[in-house]
């Protein structure tokens, strides 16, 4: 079978004290195209000037890791858990808040609540990224937007896959949702998320609007997709670290099994919302980088959203890969956490 992929080799420049190291001489940029399309390229691509040295120092320490073998899904659950300690720690040393573990409506949940400025009001419902088949976000996620909005936040531990597929952990943020209902008015409610989160966050919206329920304030779709029937170029170009690490191109005209999928249908509206009926969505913020694997993606929805008279905001970072904003150090984090805040502030009703 031959796949049909975008090839890409970067160069990512090296530290001012490495530069004066005897390096390989880099490969001039090329372009070659088959009669098909498909493209083989070669680019150098300097550490880009336009970011802040905070980022630049990033990207450097990820050109440097080592790539391992492929990770078993409990492999990668472990690693994923001790991650999310790790920065989840770290966030609630930045950006204190009050976390109660508790269930909501049968789902378990975290409770994130600012330390002070709260009205009790408005609340926010974080769906955690990580593929659909671990936790990478939950509180690290939750516990910033809590502290800078002012506005408490629901973060929900939805069923993952493979053990529970679509519709699973649809059905259980609309379990929480309609739970919310019940103190909450629907303009006082908002959800947000990144990466799977961010596709959950979609996804959610439509199954409520079938369903006739009231739909929320917000979304925050950060770094996200609403078509698992179609590959986006990005993921074509970029691995989950941007340029370094391993990339596994998708044959467009063959998609791999896909465990969150399961058996459903990948034009099925919920499950891809870009084939839904997206008029009357909320007021929608769009967050994404230009080294993201998921940038096409969410591109290709905020204009399905402008097409259905969503008010639909997009912002590109420089330079970054997907979901950049779970690293603190970066100013860029910063600013990212801060309009996504502002956002929700701005939208959401007392």
């Amino acid at each position: 079978m031959k796949i049909t992929v975008l090839h890409l080799i970067a160069a990512i420049a090296i530290a001012p004290a490495l530069a004066a190291q005897s390096t390989p001489a880099a490969p001039e940029d090329s372009a070659t195209f088959d009669p098909e399309g498909t493209a083989h390229i070669t680019r150098v691509v300097p550490m880009p000037s336009t970011i802040s040295p905070e980022a630049q120092k990033w990207l450097q320490s990820l050109a440097q890791q080592k790539v391992g073998a492929p990770e078993t899904l409990a492999e990668r659950r472990t690693h994923t858990d001790a991650w999310r300690t790790m920065d989840s720690a770290e966030a609630r040393k930045l950006y204190p808040v009050n976390v109660e573990e508790t269930t909501t409506a049968g789902v378990r949940t975290d409770i994130i609540t600012p330390l002070s400025g709260s009205d009790g009001k408005r609340v926010l419902i974080n769906l955690h990224g990580g593929g659909f088949n671990s936790d990478s976000g939950s509180l690290i996620e939750g516990v910033p937007i809590a502290n800078l909005a002012k506005i408490k936040v629901v973060s929900v531990y939805y069923r993952l896959a493979p053990e529970n597929p679509f519709p699973a952990a649809v059905d259980d943020v609309v379990a929480v949702y309609k739970d919310l209902l019940k103190t909450y008015p629907p303009h006082s409610i908002g959800i947000f998320g990144t990466s799977a989160g961010a596709i959950l966050t979609c996804e959610v919206a439509v199954r409520l609007k079938q369903l006739g329920l009231p739909l929320p304030a917000a979304l925050g779709i950060f770094s996200g997709s609403a078509d698992f029937s179609r590959v986006g170029d990005t993921r074509q170009l970029f691995t989950l670290n941007g340029l370094p690490g391993r990339l596994e191109p998708v044959d467009p005209n063959h998609l791999p099994n896909d465990q969150y999928v399961g058996k459903t249908d990948r034009k099925d509206p919920v499950l891809s919302p870009i084939f839904a009926d997206l008029h009357g969505m909320p007021p929608s913020l769009l967050v994404t980088s230009t080294r993201d694997a998921l940038l096409s993606d969410t591109s290709m929805l905020h204009r399905a959203m402008l097409r259905a008279g969503v008010d639909a905001q997009l912002v590109v970072f420089e330079a970054l890969p997907h979901a950049f904003w779970y690293h603190f150090q970066l100013p860029e984090t910063r600013e990212a956490l801060e309009l996504m805040a502002k956002f929700f502030d701005d939208k959401l009703a007392p």
